[in-house]
């Protein structure tokens, strides 16, 4: 194989479409998403409801790639001001679609619930396969033939939870979509910045996002614990590509993590991980607590760069002087801040700006001569520690890794390097480079 098939094998193939997955509530469409995505990336329990924002996911089927849209459960009778919003939510998501998955429980038959669902899908006008899940035996297969009277077309039996017809289902997705034509979406650059919104719950995160799209891309509710999934929202500025992921809130007592809240929580981790820059969110008219530090730890130890976000700025006394010395006293990566308001959007764009320029600093590679130069200051600055005589020599150093950076410092014995001292290096180092917020790792290592 030569190079340049080699260059073709390793880029993924090209979007076929984006497929919405809706349903009245506990019809299984979470489990669903799992099962056709190979992961466990919807959160699914027991509890029907669970699924509130709708959730956007990667699927690939025999080299071919869709979009897969997990929506809450759709109930239009219920008034309730949350039930609404998932309501809205999974319009949006039907009709950002290319097709629509219709989950039934076909067990319970069709109820009042699903002839609303079917009316909002007839209304769309999208291409829709209506789904009889839960068909756990195949000998119970007839069951699906009640579902007929949607009138949304041949039902298919299947069994999200067991995988029973999953993989006919995945061939009829590629054959539907492919019998669209192309989809002509792009994937996302190479240089899109991933950012991750942590913070403790109910300090903003969800109005944050909203505030940034400019739309009600999350739900929000003023009940702590809304988001219990990550989510990605990408926008567009100033030339560059953010991806957005809204979180769950992290709770930093594992005793109050139970069900649900536990595993929304690992998502929130995991979002953490395959992000470049997290921003802290800290309820400004609170000040910054505790919990504020775990979550910038949590930050810290995913490699993300991190930005303090004080949001709710319009609704506090609070002097940005009284959240400087915390910030920089407490938080080992120095990171910079900016506060905010969802509500009238203050410091939105600025916040851009700086996440942007944070990342450029994430992912930069310093010269060598200049790292070695910084060194030699360094060597005279402070005394190196010594013991027994022997005395910790920095010889020189190069960066061995980008995003974030890694440095490699070659001494003549590691074993002479005291906490303090390679804390102080770190920090000097950040300050001279501009890192403020930048995880920055050094290897001590002896030369050879």
């Amino acid at each position: 194989m030569d190079e340049l098939e080699e260059i073709r094998e390793a880029q993924p193939s090209p979007l076929l479409g984006v497929v919405a997955v809706v349903g009245f509530p506990n019809a299984g469409k979470s489990t669903l998403v799992n099962r056709l995505t190979a992961t466990r990336a919807a959160v699914v329990h027991e509890t029907p409801g669970v699924t509130r924002d709708r959730k956007e996911l990667m699927c690939e089927w025999a080299g071919k790639r869709f979009v897969l849209i997990d929506t809450g459960g759709v109930d239009v009778a219920d008034p309730t001001p949350i039930t609404r919003s998932i309501v809205d939510q999974a319009r949006e998501a039907v009709a950002e679609a290319d097709l629509v998955l219709f989950v039934v429980d076909a067990r319970a038959g069709v109820v009042p619930g699903d002839e609303e669902v079917a009316q909002l899908l007839r209304e769309s006008h999208k291409p829709v396969l209506v789904l009889a899940n839960k068909l756990d035996d195949p000998r119970h297969d007839t069951l699906a033939l009640e579902l007929h009277r949607l009138g949304l077309g041949e039902p298919i039996p299947l069994s999200a939870l067991h995988g029973h017809g999953t993989g006919d289902l995945l061939d009829r997705i590629v054959d539907e979509l492919e019998a669209l034509g192309p989809l002509g979406r792009p994937d996302l650059p190479e240089d899109a910045i991933r950012v991750a919104i942590l913070g403790r719950p109910n300090v903003g995160k969800s109005s944050l996002v909203n505030a940034l799209l400019g739309r009600e891309r999350v739900i929000v509710s003023e009940v702590p614990g809304t988001t219990r999934d990550a989510i990605d929202s990408v926008l567009e500025h100033g030339g560059r590509t953010f991806v957005l992921v809204d979180t769950a809130g992290l709770r930093r007592k594992r005793r109050h993590r139970q069900g649900i809240e536990y595993y929304s929580e690992l998502r929130a981790l995991e979002a953490a991980d395959r992000a470049d820059v997290a921003l802290v969110l800290v309820d400004a008219s609170e000040g910054i607590v505790e919990q504020d530090l775990a979550v910038a730890d949590v930050a810290r130890k995913a490699g993300c760069s991190t930005l303090v976000v004080l949001s709710k700025w319009d609704e506090t006394a609070v002097g940005i002087e009284d959240v400087r010395g915390e910030l920089r006293r407490r938080l080992r990566q120095r990171p910079p801040y900016i506060a905010v308001s969802a509500h009238t959007g203050r410091g939105l764009e600025r916040l851009l700006d700086t996440v942007a320029e944070l990342f450029d600093r994430h992912v930069a590679r310093i010269p060598t001569p200049e790292l070695n130069r910084a060194l030699a200051d360094l060597r005279s600055a402070r005394q190196p520690p010594s013991r027994g005589g022997k005395r910790l020599n920095l010889l020189y150093a190069t960066q061995i890794r980008v995003r974030p950076p890694r440095l490699r410092v070659f001494v003549n014995d590691p074993g002479l390097v005291t906490r303090d001292y390679g804390y102080w290096v770190e920090n000097e180092l950040r300050e001279r480079f501009g890192l403020e917020g930048v995880p920055v790792s050094i290897d001590f290592v002896r030369r050879s």
